[in-house]
């Protein structure tokens, strides 16, 4: 294993085959699930509490501890899978190995700093806030520590993981839930993306009841190693992956130096809404949308995923205004010429493309809370963190192929896994490197 590979590994040995009749009755099944994890939350509470104090004096949880605390997280990981689709078979109650989203947890307790330990729960809320937005199932625990309980005046965010947390897995689950009892399987990104809110969630309740002080890890590479990468999308990213550096003083004044792209964005908008309705008309005629028409909005969502990579400080420069491919670090690949379009697709295009809009919705909030967390972060080291920068990046491609899809300059659906497809670059490409 890579020594600097995050000790909590997620283990993905899903086929995304699925039984129609537990999908159809899969939370009705869960619920002998809810009543014993609502139990074991509670007695992992109290194990909690007792070994933060016992790692505080002794630097290292005691190991009756640790072993029930990881056999907490990993039922949590098992449930969370089953409900979230993500897995099929119906899960154990001990949380042991053998699951087909597993966990891999440090077998004895680590060495812990002591003032790591003592600010644990300050120090994870920037992990919290990016679990909500991944994965469900870790703020049950949390919720207890911080609402006696669970008790009715829980927030949104400190609420149960199964009843609020994890948007984007949420929303994978719901489209997953259609797919999987209309074909038997569930489709790999939505899949994917659920694994990764689940592995991110997994790493977040580690890092919190002190089963590590590794932080938890964003990257959505590193979360699924495991998992075969989709085929490339015609609609993918380039460009310097491993340039981290931010200008302390843009990075302040983000907001400020945005309002000119803002006005220029909003106007450049309501052009492209009018093209991309003449291109509609024209492609249900031709079955290929206007050269001309292309090439101006290929121009506009290059130039939206520049601006908006800009505004979430997941990349530096202030972007041109123009949209110019390779004027920028963090750049968009789209089809270079109109490509042929399937004209029943064309005509329900505003309606097939709901769903990648629901998925649009959960990876953009946690476009904007990983933008915040990378906002402080940069501020303080002058460089953005691999991990978030990665989120993000997963992100912008998905609002970007969903772009492309409406507007006609594909009929490639957007998939949802936050792997980046094959590499296969064509010429060119390979003046850029692809963003991991």
């Amino acid at each position: 294993m890579d020594a600097d590979a995050h000790p909590v590994n997620l283990v993905v040995e899903d086929d995304l085959r699925r039984n129609r009749l537990t999908v159809f009755f899969r939370l009705l099944l869960a619920i002998p699930h809810y009543i014993w994890f609502f139990l074991w939350s509670v007695a992992a509470v109290v194990v909690a509490i007792v070994n933060w104090f016992a790692t505080l004096v002794a630097g290292r949880p005691p190991g009756w501890a640790h072993r029930f605390l990881c056999a907490y997280v990993r039922y949590s990981v098992h449930l969370s899978a089953y409900i979230f689709l993500v897995a099929n078979p119906y899960p154990g109650f001990a949380g042991e190995a053998g699951y087909p989203i597993d966990v891999t947890l440090p077998r004895e307790p680590q060495p812990q700093a002591r003032w790591k330990t003592l600010l644990r729960l300050i120090l994870a809320i920037p992990a919290f806030a990016i679990g909500g937005a991944l994965g469900g199932g870790f703020s049950i625990s949390v919720g207890y520590l911080f609402n006696r309980g669970g008790s009715r005046r829980s927030s949104g965010f400190n609420s149960g993981g199964f009843s609020g947390g994890g948007l984007l897995a949420g929303v994978c689950a719901f489209l997953g839930w259609f797919a999987s009892l209309a074909t038997g399987r569930m489709p790999k990104g939505l899949r994917d993306a659920g694994a990764f809110g689940v592995g991110y969630s997994a790493q977040v309740r580690s890092y919190a009841l002190l089963l590590t002080d590794r932080y938890p890890n964003a990257d959505p590479a590193a979360m699924l190693v495991s998992v075969p990468r989709p085929p490339r999308h015609p609609v993918h990213l380039v460009g310097d992956a491993h340039d981290l550096r931010r200008s302390r003083l843009t990075v302040f004044f983000r907001l400020p130096l945005f309002i000119p792209h803002y006005v220029w964005l909003y106007l450049w908008s309501v052009a492209a809404e009018l093209v991309v309705i003449l291109s509609w008309f024209a492609t249900l005629a031709t079955g290929r949308p206007p050269r001309l028409f292309h090439r101006f909005l290929s121009a506009f969502i290059r130039y939206q995923l520049h601006v908006f990579a800009f505004l979430t400080v997941a990349a530096n420069p202030f972007p041109g205004f123009t949209g110019k491919p390779g004027s920028y670090p963090l750049d968009l690949v789209l089809p270079a010429e109109p490509q042929r379009q399937a004209r029943w697709k064309t005509l329900f295009r505003i309606l097939l493309v709901i769903p990648a809009w629901l998925v649009s919705f959960a990876v953009s909030v946690a476009l904007a809370v990983a933008s915040i967390c990378t906002w402080f972060v940069a501020l303080l080291r002058g460089s953005a963190p691999w991990g978030l920068r990665n989120l993000m990046a997963y992100a912008l491609r998905y609002v970007a192929q969903t772009n492309a899809y409406l507007y006609l300059l594909t009929d490639v659906y957007p998939h949802a896994s936050p792997l980046e497809g094959e590499e296969q670059p064509r010429p060119q490409e390979l003046e850029y490197s692809p963003v991991a």
